[in-house]
């Protein structure tokens, strides 16, 4: 029979499961496995992963599912799985490991440990057998554990040494008294780097692979708000718009069921890896809102809206919670015996032939709906895939949709009017839709993450203020109403970092509750910050505030000035680390300096604008050398240099007059303000946070606008248009 499943089995992480009924007898990360490994002296092998990671599907397929590869591994090592995203706190530690002796990293991450967790050999993936450039991973295992029976005393001299030199490294070098550095000096910077990066033709900031990377974009958007009337911020606005124009037409946005892959593999942002992680959407959605509340141009609030869509339909879970990601690989048809990358995602010419045989009415005789989608779309006979992108085949005969040419070439092309093509175009991206999900669907990770819900609830509650959609507004409030009932702990005060769907779709907790990271915090604070400025119930901003007391006492580092990734107490994690990268997603550092700032608009605390100021001094030298390596921090830091504005409404919340002022806030791009509304009631949270705003009257009993910094206020304002004209310099 199958063999008996190991200890993974009582696990709720999809990933963890996945490996379940491999022959290895792996372990979670936990004290059971470090018994065994101090009690029987044998090395750890640490293999870290995550559900939509591809490489790390191959390496279980070559060889943890292998019987030979899994009895080396069981009888010389006491062997560990994490998944990466549960346990960010221990990827990051071996990852910082083998980063510093490998040069490279990535996932799947294979490092070898001492029996008390010290690192001494790394790498990612191996293949099975040796081969000409690699050696095969049951060669290394055999050399690791042989070098260990024979001389043992230099590993762990070795492993010792290692951990020193990774402990230094790990030691940011922000002194206390240093200043923050000059916003002006590091935004030029930044732009600057940026510019030169910038791909003219395809948008993006790199040749290839191409990540969406909004961090990027927000960065150019705040630039372009602060130097509106310069060459460069003309120029800084339109890398960001050129760039998310190309992202939407490209392969990885899924023109059939919406949403983002993660990234392209070439320049031209057409073939992807086809996963879709949910902080990708959460991120896009705000980004492309912005897109349009700059430009006015509907095409990128269509966008903003397809993301909601389809997180809306495929990632939420009936709780209110956000599920974490689609995987990329899934089975062609309901028959085939294995998975195949893109499948659920890609076409043949033939099929869309088959699916659109309709004759278009006024077009070129003979013309059918499938002619002018694939014209539109750039299908191809033989696939319109390159062989370079496609290493092992899996694509060849197949097309990835991309928009190759703009709506009004298409139109001209066939002789249709504008309007007639998008309702062409929609009938036929419909009928795909309908014919995929007669496919079967790739796998779905249905942990739910504190941090990443927070990124998405951001995306629903700026798009729904920005956009006028209160739908969004309320799907934000349900994602919350689920963090506060599942991810967070009353009595403590405390964060959580994930939960699960279960079996009869309950929400279920792990044996052990995985407590929150620093960055389950921030992005938390910061979605409840901009669910506050889309729904104004102030009940969000006075758990924010809680939250960011916690998160002061769990993670503030008061030697080195910014806060630590994980607390400190967990004897298994060798490092207490600092992420000074704002990439996929943004670093919690960057992110936490403007939600300190916002923090101390609706609290008048002003310990926390000391606090954002620390940070950027730690961090100064790199904001200063390579701030194109921190653009959130970069951004936060002109926030920072600024001062924020508040921007007061008085008046009742149903009144009209209030909503046109609210609209008005909504409506315009100002990234360094905070919002809120006094609506009279002296005993509101904020009435009691702020005692200057009892002092602002009702102008002739109209809602009136006023717009204060640090504290004192502008004469008040009741026309929308004079609001604006405050707003936007």
């Amino acid at each position: 029979g199958p063999p008996r499943p190991n200890r993974l089995i009582k696990e709720k992480s999809s990933y963890l499961l996945q490996h379940a009924h491999n022959p290895v007898d792996w372990y979670p990360w936990g004290q059971e496995a470090f018994d065994k490994a101090k009690k029987e002296n044998k090395l750890i092998f640490l293999s870290v992963g995550y559900s939509t990671c591809h490489w790390c599907h191959v390496m279980e397929e070559e060889s943890f599912k292998n019987e030979e590869i899994g009895e080396i591994m069981n009888k010389n090592f006491v062997c560990i799985k994490v998944d990466r995203e549960e346990r960010p706190d221990v990827d990051k530690v071996y990852m910082a490991f083998v980063q510093a002796t490998s040069g490279g990293g990535g996932w799947p991450m294979s490092v070898w440990l001492t029996p008390d967790l010290k690192p001494f050999v790394g790498g990612t993936y191996f293949p099975p057998e040796d081969r000409v450039y690699r050696v095969g991973f049951r060669t290394v295992l055999l050399r690791i554990a042989e070098q260990w029976n024979q001389n043992k005393e230099d590993l762990l001299e070795n492993s010792q040494k290692i951990l020193e030199a990774l402990q230094m490294q790990a030691q940011i070098r922000g002194q206390a008294q240093e200043s923050p550095p000059p916003s002006e000096e590091v935004l030029n910077t930044c732009f600057q780097q940026f510019s030169k990066s910038y791909d003219e033709e395809y948008g993006g900031f790199s040749e290839f692979p191409k990540f969406p990377t909004p961090v990027n974009l927000n960065f150019l958007f705040t630039y372009w708000a602060l130097h509106r009337t310069t060459p460069e911020g003309a120029r800084a606005l339109q890398m960001a718009l050129h760039t998310l124009k190309m992202m939407a037409y490209g392969g990885i946005h899924d023109h059939v069921g919406q949403g983002f892959h993660r990234y392209s593999t070439d320049q031209h942002w057409h073939v992807p890896h086809f996963e879709k992680m949910l902080y990708d959407q959460g991120q896009l959605a705000a980004a492309y809102t912005r897109a349009y509340q700059i430009s006015g141009d509907e095409f990128f609030a269509d966008v903003a809206g397809d993301i909601l869509l389809y997180v809306s339909r495929d990632l939420s879970d009936q709780s209110g919670g956000f599920y974490s990601a689609e995987d990329a690989d899934s089975y062609p048809t309901t028959t085939s015996g294995e998975k195949r990358e893109g499948a659920f995602c890609v076409w043949t010419a033939e099929e869309i032939r088959a699916l659109l045989p309709d004759p278009v009415e006024g077009a070129a005789e003979g013309t059918t709906l499938g002619d002018v989608f694939m014209h539109h779309y750039g299908v191809k006979e033989d696939g319109n895939v390159s062989p370079l992108k496609d290493p092992h085949g899996e694509l060849k005969g197949k097309n990835v949709l991309m928009v190759q040419c703009s709506p009004e070439l298409t139109a001209a092309r066939f002789g249709l009017e504008r309007g007639r093509l998008d309702a062409l175009l929609q009938q036929g991206r419909q009928r795909l839709a309908d014919a995929r999900a007669q496919r079967p669907r790739p796998h779905l990770d249905t942990k739910m993450l504190a941090a990443w819900n927070g990124l998405m609830i951001s995306g629903f509650a700026q798009a729904g203020a920005a956009l006028a959609k209160q739908e969004y507004v309320h799907r934000a409030v349900r994602a919350a109403a689920f963090v506060q009932r599942h991810l967070f702990d009353p009595a403590s005060g405390r964060l959580l970092r994930s939960c699960y769907r279960g079996g009869d779709d309950a929400v279920e907790q792990s044996t052990v509750p995985i407590q929150g990271f620093l960055e389950d915090y921030v992005f938390v604070i910061q979605a409840l910050f901009d669910l506050y400025e889309a729904s104004l119930d102030q009940g969000w901003l006075e758990w924010a505030l809680q939250l960011q007391h916690t998160q002061d006492k769990l993670f503030w580092d008061p030697k080195g000035f910014a806060y630590f990734f994980s607390e400190a107490g967990d004897p298994s994690l060798l490092l207490r680390l600092k992420d000074d990268q704002d990439g996929a997603e943004p670093s919690a550092n960057s992110v936490t300096v403007m939600n300190l700032l916002r923090a101390a608009c609706y609290s008048g605390h002003m310990e926390w604008v000391e606090k954002a100021g620390q940070i950027l001094a730690a961090f100064s030298e790199r904001l200063l050398k390579i701030p194109i390596a921190l653009p959130e921090m970069a951004r936060a830091s002109a926030a920072f240099h600024h001062t924020l504005k508040q921007v007061v409404i008085c008046g009742d919340p149903q009144g009209e007059d209030t909503k046109d002022l609210l609209r008005c806030v909504h409506s315009v791009f100002c990234p360094n303000k905070v919002l809120m509304l006094d609506d009279g009631n002296s005993a509101a949270f904020l009435r009691r946070q702020l005692p200057f705003l009892s002092a602002l009257r009702r102008k002739e009993g109209k809602a009136t606008a006023y717009v204060c910094s640090g504290f004192a206020c502008s004469p008040p304002v009741t026309a929308p248009r004079e609001l604006r004209a405050m707003l936007v310099p």
